[in-house]
This record gives structure tokens, sequence and C-alpha cells, in this order.
């Protein structure tokens, strides 16, 4: 039998020597043996030097304790330790068939030659290695993996000391983002540092015994530079192919190697608009620096024009910030230049005393109709209503102070007419708030000064004026396991000074109002079962009482004033408006209960449902201009409640009930399913007497889900790919009978690329729509979509549980490759 060389030492025989694995050498590899013994005894020197000297067995006892001990860590190191990365010339492993030279010379291994030396293994049908300069060259089968980088081919010629040298006709695959292709030739410049000549590159991940198997999509170049130290990779004369039909001839292409962030191309969108025509968009990602980036993008739109538009955001150690903005020169449907900013900044301010900050945060667009010709375009929370304003507040424990000024552009339709809400400019707001409470009461104390300016555009109908007041609310709560009862009193003064207006004259109110509140409740619970299944049941039964006197109040200009809505917790509050103009003359009480199923072991919600009345003693007088006296002693029911089905399954619904007309005023009714991850559903039904009635469903599904079963893992996880998704949100008016607002789309995910069709249909007015048509395909570990584009933010903004398909990951997340 043929016996095999091979460096590696056993352990000490019985006389104290240690023996080659696999019995005694031939001469022919004796010389090698002297070499590695040689090596041994330089790694073993660290820890001798550190002993005493002593005898052989003590030497053997060092050697042992070396090899086969453990060390302590504090936590697990994903890369070697300090100390081996210092190692200039760690120990080489050689292994072959046949191994022939000295120390001093050239060493030739031939017949299945291995070579191991710190982190890169070497193995091909033949090896030389220089041993002077640490230079290898291999024939034949030529296999090394430096770190997890594969590479196969037929020579190499490389420095193991510099990782310099290069390969031909190369195979090869990157650990860090799996990336793999061929090549004429592989130049090493390094160890994070390599040049491929005439090869290809993709992150598509192989089929294994597929013969058959091509990458979705690749980029064939002339030469690849790859730099993982700055996360870039660079084309130059490349082709991008996809699906095996070159796409475009790219002179010059830039892509990251990894996930982190790095300047380049994202991916592009190309739209149908119904009124705008074909649309295509291209963004570019700009890395400037760690703590600063921008997004610059261009869109071609066949009936308008061309749109430039762009985000910067920076993060510093005392402020942040992000400012975008379009423009549009000579819109061709408008004719006129179309444009828009949007602008926040935070910035912490040092001071002596307390904690200081500014913050500004501006939206402006050009004319009244960019909320219709750009959907989804703003920064504010209504498409026709965009706030401006600024602040510098200063804070130190119990005490507040605000300097604000607050400014609206509103964008009228004149179909549909909205008054404008009055700018503040200025206000000056101060507030103490005791963190503990005094002699056992809670107080609160404000003080607010206003400037109040109408728009130009309607100020016949509107008041300019200065508004201030003075707010003290003292209540004292008594707390009990079993229950709590809060009385509170509150005393609002306010002063208006008004200017003239051709419907009112200038004139100047004063005007105090007290009110007077006790809120109480009681906590019950018992141990239950439910379905089968062990429950705690609460009851809380509440009464709440207020009492506010009349005070005509019909002069006063409503500023920032309105009705509250009429919900649970809108049915507990003191005054039936939010705001500082008015105080509803108040003499009711409201009566209510809720009750819990809790889960003992977990503390979570199972079920809940909660009712409540008011009982008026009498009539409210006060009213927002234009609304009717409430001369009702009962107020509608409030009932609602919720139940978590599973994890998966919730539903929720609130019904307000009008008992004398024994009839539902209002109601929602919604449901959520969600069994997983890209996996939902969400229905909801809302109906307003007299006013409305809409039918909405969301949803996020894996069509191939309905016609496979995955299994295993990926049943698991909810995906198995590749895989088609479907995912929309449709809003029906059932008054009107047809859809109001509607997104649709399909996705697909095919591992190493994304691709998106989107139909959008936004409703402009009653009788008018706009409708768009997005495609948008993202090539995996090519372009990464980190930021929005169109259809990506249609989603998002709209499917109620929405979750952005994110292809493969980038790396293996283990030193487990780098072992052969």
């Amino acid at each position: 039998m043929k016996q095999r060389s091979t460096t590696r030492e056993g352990l000490p025989g019985p006389c104290g020597q240690p023996t080659p694995c696999g019995g005694t050498p031939p001469a022919a590899t004796r010389a090698h043996f002297r070499l590695n013994r040689l090596w041994w005894l330089l790694l073993v020197s660290g820890t001798a030097l550190a002993q005493q000297p002593g005898s052989a067995p003590a030497r053997e006892d060092s050697l042992n304790s070396l090899i086969l001990s453990l060390q302590k860590s504090h936590t697990l190191q994903q890369h070697a330790p300090a100390a081996s990365q210092a190692q200039e010339k760690p120990p080489i492993h050689l292994e072959a068939d046949r191994i022939h030279g000295t120390q001093d010379s050239t060493i030739t291994l031939e017949g299945d030659a291995q070579l191991q030396q710190g982190p890169t293994f070497l193995r091909a049908d033949r090896v030389e290695y220089e041993s002077s300069d640490q230079q290898a060259r291999a024939q034949g089968n030529v296999h090394i993996n430096q770190a997890g980088d594969v590479y196969e081919g037929s020579d190499l010629d490389i420095n193991l000391q510099t990782y310099q040298g290069y390969f031909q006709d190369v195979n090869y695959r990157l650990q860090e983002n799996q990336a793999h292709g061929t090549a004429e030739r592989v130049d090493f410049l390094g160890r994070e540092e390599l040049a491929v000549q005439q090869g290809n590159y993709t992150t598509c991940q192989r089929v294994e015994h597929d013969p058959d198997w091509e990458p979705a999509w690749q980029i064939h170049a002339k030469s690849l530079h790859i730099d993982r130290a700055n996360n870039v990779g660079t084309a130059r004369g490349a082709v991008l192919e996809f699906q095996g039909v070159p796409l475009l001839p790219v002179p010059y292409l830039s892509f990251p190697v990894s996930d982190q962030r790095k300047s380049g191309f994202l991916p592009p969108t190309v739209g149908l608009d119904s009124v705008s025509g074909l649309q295509y968009e291209q963004p570019y990602y700009w890395n400037i620096s760690p703590n600063r980036d921008a997004i610059l993008s261009t869109s071609i739109m066949a009936r308008r024009g061309v749109n430039v538009g762009g985000e910067f955001r920076y993060l510093e150690r005392d402020f942040s910030g992000e400012l975008s903005g379009s423009f549009m020169p000579d819109d061709r449907l408008r004719d006129r230049n179309r444009w828009s900013y949007a602008y926040k900044h935070r910035h912490d301010i040092a001071v002596p005393v307390g904690q200081m900050q500014a913050n500004l945060n501006l939206n402006r667009v050009g004319d009244d109709n960019h909320w219709r010709d750009f959907p989804r375009t703003s920064h504010s929370l209504t498409d026709r209503l965009l706030s401006s304003e600024g602040q510098l507040q200063w804070s130190h424990q119990d005490v507040s102070v605000r300097l604000r000024a607050l400014e609206w552009q509103t964008l009228q339709d004149p179909d549909s007419i909205i008054t404008p809400p009055y700018d503040m400019l200025p206000q000056l707001n101060a507030r103490y708030t005791p963190q503990q409470p005094l002699a056992g009461m809670d107080v609160y104390g404000e003080l607010d000064t206003t400037r109040f300016r109408a728009d130009d555009r309607y100020a016949v109908n509107l008041t300019d004026g200065d508004r201030s007041y003075a707010l003290l609310r003292v209540s004292r709560p008594f707390l009990a396991p079993h229950g709590f009862v809060t009385p509170s009193l509150q005393v609002h003064a306010s002063s208006y000074r008004l200017e003239s207006t051709p419907l009112n004259p200038a004139g100047n109110h004063n005007r105090v109002i007290g009110t007077a509140s006790i809120d109480s409740g009681l906590f019950f619970e018992r141990e239950t079962s439910f379905w089968g299944r062990n429950t705690i049941q609460t009851l809380e039964p509440r009464a709440f009482y207020t009492y506010t006197p009349y005070k005509d109040q019909s002069m006063l200009p409503l500023y920032d004033t309105a009705e509250l809505d009429f919900t649970f917790a809108s049915i507990y509050s003191p005054n039936a408006f939010v705001g500082n103009d008015r105080f509803a003359d108040n003499n009711l009480l409201t009566l209510g209960a809720n009750s819990k199923l809790i889960d003992p072991e977990t503390g979570g919600e199972i079920a809940r449902i909660g009712l409540a009345q008011r009982l008026r003693f009498k009539d409210q007088r006060v009213s927002a201009i234009g609304e009717n006296v409430v001369t009702d002693r009962w107020s509608d029911i409030l009932l609602g409640g919720a139940v978590n089905w599973s994890p998966r399954w919730s539903s929720n619904g609130v019904i307000q009930y009008n008992y004398k007309d024994q009839r539902s005023v209002r109601y929602t009714l919604s449901a959520q399913y969600q069994p997983g991850e890209y996996r939902s559903l969400s229905a909801g039904y809302r109906m307003k007497r007299d006013a409305s009635k809409h039918i909405d469903v969301g949803w996020q599904w894996p069509l191939t889900a309905f016609w496979n079963s995955p299994s295993g893992e990926q049943a698991a996880i909810g995906r198995d790919r590749p895989r088609w998704y479907s995912v929309g949100r449709l809003n029906y008016s059932m008054r009107d009978k047809r859809l109001v607002d509607t997104i649709v789309g399909l996705e697909y995910d095919s591992c190493c690329w994304i691709g998106r069709v989107v139909l959008e249909r936004l409703q402009n007015s009653y009788d008018t729509a706009n409708t768009r048509l997005l495609f948008q395909i993202e090539l995996v570990g090519l372009s990464r979509l980190s930021v929005g584009s169109n259809p990506l933010n249609a989603l998002r903004s709209n499917v109620p549980g929405y979750q952005p398909l994110t292809g493969q990951s980038f790396g293996s997340g283990s030193r487990s490759d780098q072992y052969e």
C-alpha cells in the first residue's frame, strides 16, 4: 500500500517522542519533517520563554496544554484573535503524496498537494513553495481558499505573505456577499483587493447539480476591480445582462460589495400616468460620509417635461436634519415652473441652565395644483394643508418655555374650497408641570400669548387678533387597589384684542371660566375560563361628572378650536371642544364600564369591551359657529371592543348608537390576519349615517401559496423562492358605488432580483381621478433599494402591514466557510 507523506505530528509516543501520523516517513520526506519541526518549535517557543527551565516531561506537558486546552474568552469572536493576526509568518502545513526539497530551497509537492498557512488553504496537483519569500506556484486543478474566498483554476502564482499574484482560468466565489463568476485571469492585489480580467460577476445563488443553470443577472466586463476595504466594485467595458438578454452596455459601472452604504444608482422607476404620460425616474444615492448622504433624482415626464429633485440628510452630535426639493422648469401642461421643498432641522443648544432645542419644519409648493399633479410627494399630514413652523424651546426641571411661529399654505380647489387655519406669528407659551405632587395634589399651569393672522385671500371672513390666556388646574387623586377618586378644579382666564374687518368692528374681550369635575372608578377581577382557556376577567365601572357655568363666547373667533370627535377618549373629557376659544357649559355625568380578558401567564390582553353614555342635566348652550344647541338629555351610546383571537387573528370595532332613534349613527369594524412574514390581510367597514359608507380591504400575500405548499423551514418563515406576491388596498364607496383610492400590485422575488408592478388610482375630486402604472426591477447585490422609489413608497404608505421584499442576504455570516 502506498504511504502518503504528511507534515502532521502525532501525540507523544511511549518514550515521549512525537511520531509522524501514518507511520515512519520515507527518506525523501525527512527534510520536510525537519522543516515542519522547526515551525512547531518556533510556535511553542513563545510559551517556553515564559516558563522556568525544566525537564523534557515539563516541556511535553506545556506542548499538550497548548494544543489541547481551550482558552477562556469573554465573547465569541468573529475574527481571529489579534495575537495570531500579528504573526508575520504563521506555521505552514504541507501535505502531498510526494514531497521533495529542503528548508532553504524550493519545496515541491506532487500528487494531491496541500498547503495551509493561517487562513489560506491551497490544494493542487503540483505545488512549488519557496520558503525564503513565501512564494507559491500551483498547477493543475488548483483550489485556494483565503478566509472563505474560494478560487479554482489552472495556474496560480501567489505570495502567501503579501497575497499578491495571479490566477489563470478562474472560477471564484467571495464570502462576504456570495458573489461569484468566472475570469480569464484574476490578479490578487492584497487580501482585500483583486482585479478580474475578461470575467463576469453576479450575486445570484447557484443551483447545485444543475448543469444548465444561468444567473438571472450578471455583469460581463473587460475588467472588474473589487475593493472590499472600501466596499466598492467597479466594472469597465461592461455589459449588464438580465435573463440572458444584454440590457445595455456600460462603459463604467460602480456597485457595492456588501450591505454597507455606497454611492451609486438606485433602481429606476418606469410608469404610465393618465395625465403626465410616460414617466422615467432615475435616482442616484450619494454616500457623502458616515453621517451625511443624499439622493439626486431626475424624472422625465412625456407630457410635462423634466423634473429634478433631491434629498439631503445629515446627523451631527448636536443637530440633525433633512432637506428635500424638486423643480420642473416650464411644465407644458400648466405652462409654468413647478417647485416644492421641505426642510426639517433639530438643534440642541448648550445653555448654562436647563436644556434648549431649536426646531424647524418647512413645507412649501409653487401652486395650488401641486397636490393633484404630484400625488404622494407631500411631507405634510394632509395634501392640501402644508405647515411651516419654527420653534425655540427651553426646559428646566418643572418649567418649559416655547417660542413658536407657524404658517399654513392652503392649496385650494375651486370645486372644494376649504377655510385655511390661522397662522401663529408668533406664539409664546410657558408651562409648569411638577414631576412630584405638591401636598398630594397634581398641579398644572400654563401661560400663553399668540398673534393670529388670517390668509389674506380670506380676510373678509376671518379676524386677525391677539389672544392671551392663563390656565391653572389642580387635582387630588385618591388611589386604592380597588379603585380611585380624583376631584379636579380648573380656572381659565383669557383676553382677546381683535382687529376690525368689513364684517366686524375691532374690540377687546375678556373671559374667565371655571370648571369642576370628579372622576371615579372601581376595579374588580376574577379567575375564569373562556373557550377552554384560563383567563383573568376584569370589570372596571367608571363615573365622571363635570360642571362648567355658562359664559357667552359667541363674539370670540375660533383661532385654534374645533368640536371634539365623539370617542371613548372624549366622552370622559370636561370640555366638548379642543382648543382655547370655546368652553362648553357642561352639567353632565358620564357613566361607563370596561371589561377585559387577560392571559394570566403573559399578561397580554385577549379581549376587551367598553360601554359609555352621557347624562346631561342641562342644555349645552355654547357651540361652535353654525352649530346647534345640544338639548338631548342622554347622549348616543358608545360600544367598542377588540378580540385577539390568536397571535395571527385580531378584530376590533366601535359603534355609536342613538337609543332615541334606535339606530346606529356611526360605526367602524375591522379585522386583521397576519400569519407570518409577507402575509397579511386586513378588512374594514366604516359608516357614518347620511354621509358615507366605505369598505376598505388591504393585503400582501404570496400567490404561489395557493398552488404550492412550502414545507420545513420555508413554511416556518413564510417564504419559498421564487415566489409571486399580490399586494394592494381597495377603498370602495358604497354610497357612490365606486372605488375611491385604489392601489394594487404584483411583486416577484427571485432571490437575486425583485420585480414590482403597481397600479395606483387617486381621487382628486368627486368627478376626476389620477391613475398611474409603475414598474421597477431591483437587482439585489448590484443596486440595493434603501430609500423610497415610487412603487415601494406607494405600497409602504397605503397597504397595512406591508413588508418590503428584501431578496437574498449578503454574506454567509459565519467563519465556518473559511475552513476546508
